[in-house]
């Protein structure tokens, strides 16, 4: 489906597209008209720290550095109301006609979720319709409270009737509090807890109002890899019973909303957290998230490199993670991929003695060069044996078999298998059934 709209005095051609590369489904776009809005009411700080500098030249380097093909782009906090609820709506439809042009310009690199101008809901409902149906949206964002306004209040109703109608994707982002000690975020920036808080708080009021399973067409991103959602979903299970009994809460079906939610993986994707966040969603839940430009692009490039592994170390396949839960997200048809579909088999070598060090920097260079580059190579962990220093063993995780076979015809693979020829005495090569269907962890691999 193809679209037309003027933005200035140029007419741009939109088409409807699906990115199947890898994806950042948590960036977010600044440009100068907002950044000026902000200014011009002296909000630039209003988040506790400065707005950082952005251009769509400099983020697409950033993507090309990083290996992501497509970013989904989003409004900043803060959410750019200032009492005049038609002036933020100018605001919003200048932001999302710059995001639909930016999207045009540079097919299949840039996403938008629009911006909407709460808390004024009919207004907000106004946009949302402009921006899905005219501009070619590919959802919307959602602040975790506008100004006290938060996600689940009856006010926002007609809102997300209109949004399931649509069967919308929302990227939700927390923003300052409607209540914050000034001299505390002075000294611990929102963004190391309170940021955490307030997803939490927010995505916990869209449950207790139920309204992931009264709007079950809606697909809700979550941000910062669930935030507290892991350690407070427990404590609401529990509770919640016991307000229903004393009439404070109705009932509520906890399982069921969350089924609707969807988690990225911005900010501290340590092991702890992948591993918390398990406990609350599916893998296919799962998408990259950078943040950018918040975190600066090296830091972000390195910690993506780190990531993949990380993501195999907790029997989770970085090629579904990075790029095809992002793609069925914003509506393409891709098979949910089997465990049972991967390849996983250890090598047993023997080396000579003399061969070794070098045998190892050969294979600490493939495995490196393949865990970053190849999305089908979801592990290749070498090990050497301790009792029998001249074996080295080297467990292997494909996501398939036209993933290793696609692994056996790189250049950095054959000049491992070329320059370590002569070094190797005996290769015996493994094959198994793993055991483990759902998902492996740290514990499992040691």
């Amino acid at each position: 489906m193809m679209k037309a709209i003027i933005v200035g005095m140029m007419t741009i051609t939109l088409t409807a597209t699906v990115a199947l590369a890898q994806t950042d489904v948590h960036s977010h776009m600044i440009p100068d008209s907002y950044l000026e809005a902000v200014k011009a009411h002296g909000m630039e700080m209003d988040e506790g720290f400065p707005i950082p500098a952005w251009s769509a030249d400099a983020h697409l380097k950033f993507m090309d550095e990083a290996g992501i093909k497509t970013s989904v782009l989003t409004m900043p906090a803060p959410q750019p109301y200032f009492g005049d609820g038609a002036e933020s709506a100018s605001i919003c439809r200048r932001f999302n006609e710059e995001a639909a042009a930016l999207k045009a310009l540079y097919p299949g690199r840039f996403l938008f979720c629009a911006a909407l101008p709460l808390p004024d809901v009919n207004k907000a409902l106004d946009e949302a319709r402009y921006a899905l149906e005219v501009l070619g949206a590919d959802g919307v964002k959602l602040a975790s409270n506008s100004y006290g306004q938060y996600l689940g209040d009856p006010e926002l109703e007609p809102l997300m009737a209109y949004l399931n109608s649509r069967k919308a994707v929302i990227i939700t982002h927390p923003h300052k509090p409607s209540a914050v000690n000034d001299k505390l975020i002075a000294a611990v920036p929102l963004a190391s807890y309170e940021y955490l808080a307030e997803t939490t708080r927010a995505i916990l009021n869209m449950v207790a109002h139920d309204v992931l399973v009264r709007y079950p067409d809606l697909k809700v991103v979550v941000p910062h890899c669930g935030s507290f959602l892991p350690n407070s979903l427990p404590r609401f299970k529990g509770l919640l019973p016991v307000m229903v009994k004393q009439g404070y809460m109705k009932d509520v079906d906890v399982e069921a909303n969350l089924s609707r939610l969807y988690f990225d993986l911005a900010g501290a994707a340590t092991d702890d957290a992948i591993e918390s966040l398990l406990t609350i969603t599916e893998s296919t839940h799962i998408l990259y998230g950078s943040d950018y430009p918040y975190v600066a692009a090296p830091a972000l490039i390195g910690a993506k490199k780190s990531l993949k592994a990380r993501l195999a170390s907790h029997g989770l396949d970085p090629e579904e993670i990075f790029t095809h839960n992002a793609a069925r997200l914003f509506g393409a048809d891709i098979p949910v991929r089997k465990y049972g579909e991967r390849i996983v088999r250890l090598a047993e070598i023997e080396v000579f003695p003399e061969k070794m060090e070098t045998y190892l920097a050969y294979a600490k260079e493939v495995g490196t060069v393949s865990m970053s580059c190849e999305p089908g190579v979801i592990g290749l962990f070498s090990m050497q044996d301790k009792s029998n220093p001249s074996k080295v063993y080297i467990l292997e995780v494909y996501a398939d078999q036209a993933a290793y076979q696609a692994h056996l015809q790189t250049t950095h693979f054959k000049k491992y298998k070329e320059g370590t020829a002569s070094m190797v005495k005996s290769l015996k090569l493994i094959e198994t059934d793993p055991l483990v269907t759902a998902k492996l962890n740290k514990t499992a691999i040691k």
